[in-house]
């Protein structure tokens, strides 16, 4: 019997070599005052921003470009909004890492409503949004996030009081995606490594998810068999054009994955710490997956060895073992020893590197959700966990 499920919303899709060259032809469909917004300067270094800013003012677009770094804050949304009001834009375009795309996706959302995004952010502010928005593009230029899949803008405040919280509306889902394998071949070593990592993450935690679903799982299985095989050989030749393919399909089945299954702990210690301590998002994913996953195995093993998800860390087991018969014990040792010789070998480093105090960690274990974990980690597995990366 199958399971009883529902899948979310996913975008109109245009996948391939090349597809970057019909932005001109799908942003027509909405108008012609654009919203252009990328990263600080890859994008421009690559060549590949001139050729889309010469395609879009040849065919009579009125441009307004905003070059964001770093993960996006309300204060940069509401300042972009507010700027933006008089040009009166028709369509958001986001090109750039997961978030570039969700701030455009955050700008689309609050052009309409001319207020404080805050506001109506998840757990921090009280308002609910209408879900009116104007239509918003994106194109990513690194195998990551998977927002260009998903219905949420994730939005950080860094502080005592921090926060890292989502936009979210059933139509935030992106009007169209325009995936181009070519745009993600000058992505840097090291955000290849942490945009790749927070991917295998989100698709590990929505396989084994207490709301998977046969749908979820026949996307996941083999997106996380490709990021096991191509994510360490696009660190090493980032111009690889199988595995840069393989990488950009498999980032985008994961936004379509956590946002019909969830996902675990890694992710809740992500929200938690990342609104805490300035660590990137994706680094802070990688560095914690392989601990994250070797507490839960070991939690499954001595209370559910039988589980479904365990039967499912065994097919991942097999997948980077080759081995046919394997045991829950013997999963336990090959799946996490696995993933954190990746972790290694992908040079991405503890969480001591980035400044943050014990004491920082400590405080977020108190408040890390893992709701769609297989079992759910304790305050103090969680601390476990996190000191073991420090």
């Amino acid at each position: 019997m199958v399971k009883s499920f529902q899948i979310a919303r996913i975008p109109s899709l245009v996948f391939g070599i090349g597809s970057r060259k019909k932005i001109v032809s799908l942003t027509g469909r909405f108008g012609k005052n654009v919203i252009l917004v990328t990263g600080s300067s890859s994008l421009r270094r690559s060549g590949f921003l001139d050729e889309i800013e010469n395609a879009l003012v040849q065919e009579g677009f009125i441009i307004r470009h905003y070059s964001v770094s770093g993960e996006p804050s309300p204060a940069l949304v509401d300042q972009i909004v507010h700027d933006s009001i008089s040009f009166d834009p028709k369509v958001v375009v986001g090109i750039g890492g997961g978030s570039v795309l969700d701030t455009g996706k955050a700008i689309s959302a609050m052009l309409p409503m001319r207020d404080s995004v805050v506001h109506y952010l998840e757990g921090v502010g009280i308002k609910t949004h209408s879900g009116e928005k104007i239509p918003f593009i994106a194109v990513p230029t690194t195998a990551g996030t998977g927002s260009e899949a998903t219905k949420n803008a994730v939005l950080s405040e860094v502080g005592e009081k921090g926060f890292k919280k989502s936009l979210r509306h059933d139509n935030f889902v992106p009007d169209a995606v325009l995936l181009d394998p070519e745009l993600t071949y000058n992505c840097p070593p090291d955000i290849t490594a942490a945009s790749g990592t927070d991917c295998l993450t989100q698709l590990i935690e929505s396989y084994v998810s207490v709301a998977a679903s046969p749908f979820t799982d026949t996307l996941a299985l083999p997106a996380i068999r490709d990021v096991f095989r191509w994510l360490p050989e696009v660190f090493r030749h980032p111009r690889s054009e199988e595995g840069r393919s393989a990488m950009l399909y498999a980032a985008f089945v994961s936004g379509i994955t956590l946002a019909n299954a969830g996902l675990g702990t890694v992710h809740g210690i992500a929200s938690a710490l990342g609104g805490l301590a300035h660590i990137p998002h994706g680094i802070l994913c990688g560095t914690i997956m392989a601990e994250a996953n070797r507490i839960t195995i070991r939690k499954l093993l001595e209370l559910d060895p039988e589980s479904m998800a365990m039967k499912k860390y065994i097919q991942l087991a097999g997948l980077v073992s080759g081995e046919n018969q394997i045991t829950p014990q013997r999963c336990a040792m090959i799946l996490p020893e696995f993933l954190e010789k990746l972790t290694s070998d992908l040079q991405l480093p503890g969480l001591r590197f980035f400044g943050v105090q014990k004491e920082t960690l400590i405080s977020s274990a108190k408040i890390a959700e893992n709701k769609n974990n297989p079992v759910p980690l304790k305050e103090d597995e969680i601390r476990e966990l996190l000191l073991k990366r420090y």
